[in-house]
């Protein structure tokens, strides 16, 4: 059987983020918030899920290159290996500058910036647009001639080591403050205070902040405030992804001439008018509820990410063996489900639409996977019945989710 192992990084990491809220916790530090350590994570399992259809591109991407392009053809040696991983990371810290410094950049990287909390559940805030950015820096190491298998593989040792710095339980440390990206480092890096903005980019080493001049060390009197300078405000699996994409493509709309407009593209992203945030919500009719979110609310949200996340494991690890039909219907289970997430923390009463949509979802996935006869028939009976009692499911589930509340 031919397992993909690159399923056990999920356990791993939520291991990681268990333990480090309970040492938090029974040290009694403010670091985890239910509502934004859900949202994070969330954003964790889309990442993931996506990664299973678009990580071949990648390989494929990068193999082309280096096989027709390629200015060497290297072959693996310690040396090279330790060379490969400088230039990996020397390509990050101009790939994360430039997300920081350029507004559509910044577009695919600012949604890991929106958490105000810092904990590992942060770590996990990474998109599939991202990873596309990313990966266009990263073609300057096939062009080099590293073969596609020594740059799929330190990716993933590069991809690990950043999870471990998005903590607040450990200090500095030492000696390797002079060589490493720490957890102190990267707090900067997440900080809104406007002396820390736009620091500390490196992702392994931080040797490139102190040659390019973007180092600042942590200053242990200064509180750090997390996220936004603009803080977004919201749960939305949807918004958090594109708010400011729609905020870039409304402020180019307002810039007269095509030169600005291209202009405006590659500023920096103060240059976009603070406003433009009311103005796209307003829009998009996007509402921020305030409400307090109840007990019975919370439970509701923590199990369907805790399912989620065992369904990503399960789906990563037999990839191989689920059919692509079935894998796209998953994948669209997965993501109404954090979609429904979002809504519900945020007390959005629209979401029924969309777990009724998740529950059809699921009796298709079962006819295409089980195509006997009595299934289909069975399967379809239940279909009926849910929409000719669609009213009166509606309201028992509004009921039952919103704390047994008409």
């Amino acid at each position: 059987m031919r397992l993909n192992l690159l399923a056990l990084a999920v356990p791993l990491f939520v291991f990681f983020m268990v333990l480090e809220f309970l040492v938090a916790k029974k040290k009694k530090l403010p670091y985890f918030n239910l509502h934004h350590s859900m949202a994070n994570i969330s954003i964790g399992i889309a990442e993931r899920l996506l990664d299973v259809w678009v990580v071949g591109i990648f390989y494929f991407f990068y193999d082309y290159l280096q096989k027709n392009y390629g200015l060497f053809d290297i072959e693996p040696s310690l040396l090279l290996w330790c060379l490969l991983l400088l230039c990996t990371d020397f390509l990050w810290y101009w790939y994360h500058r430039l997300a920081h410094e350029v507004n559509i950049f910044w577009a695919a990287h600012v949604v890991h910036h929106q958490s105000e909390d810092f904990n590992y559940t942060v770590s996990a805030r990474i998109t599939v647009l991202q990873a596309f950015v990313r990966t266009l820096f990263w073609a300057g190491l096939p062009l080099l001639g590293f073969p596609a298998t020594m740059i799929t593989s330190i990716l993933l040792v590069h991809g690990l080591y950043p999870f471990f710095i998005h903590t607040r339980l450990i200090g500095k440390l030492g000696i390797l403050e002079y060589i490493l990206v720490t957890p102190s480092h990267h707090r900067v890096h997440h900080a809104s205070n406007e002396q820390y903005l736009d620091k500390n980019y490196g992702d392994v080493f931080i040797i490139w902040d102190k040659l390019f001049g973007t180092f600042q060390k942590e200053d242990d009197k200064v509180e750090i405030k997390y996220g936004l300078t603009h803080p977004l405000n919201s749960y939305s699996f949807l918004w958090q992804h594109f708010h400011f994409i729609a905020e870039l493509v409304h402020a180019v709309r307002r810039t007269k001439g095509a030169r600005n407009k291209i202009r405006l593209l590659f500023s920096r992203p103060d240059s976009i008018d603070p406003d433009a945030r009311s103005q796209v919500e307003k829009r998009f009719m996007i509402r921020h509820n305030t409400m307090p979110v109840e007990r019975p609310l919370n439970r509701y949200v923590i199990w369907q990410i805790a399912m989620s996340v065992v369904l990503l494991f399960l789906f990563i690890l037999f990839e191989r063996y689920i059919p692509v039909m079935q894998q796209v219907l998953i994948s669209l289970g997965l993501v109404l489900t954090l979609i429904n997430c979002g809504a519900i923390m945020e007390q959005k009463q629209w979401i029924f639409y969309l777990e009724f949509l998740r529950l059809l979802t699921v009796c298709f996935g079962f006819v295409i996977g089980w195509p006997a006869l009595w299934m289909n028939v069975l399967l379809l009976s239940v279909s009926i019945l849910l929409l000719g009692y669609f009213a009166n499911i509606r309201d028992y589930y509004l009921q039952w989710v919103y704390d047994r509340r008409t």
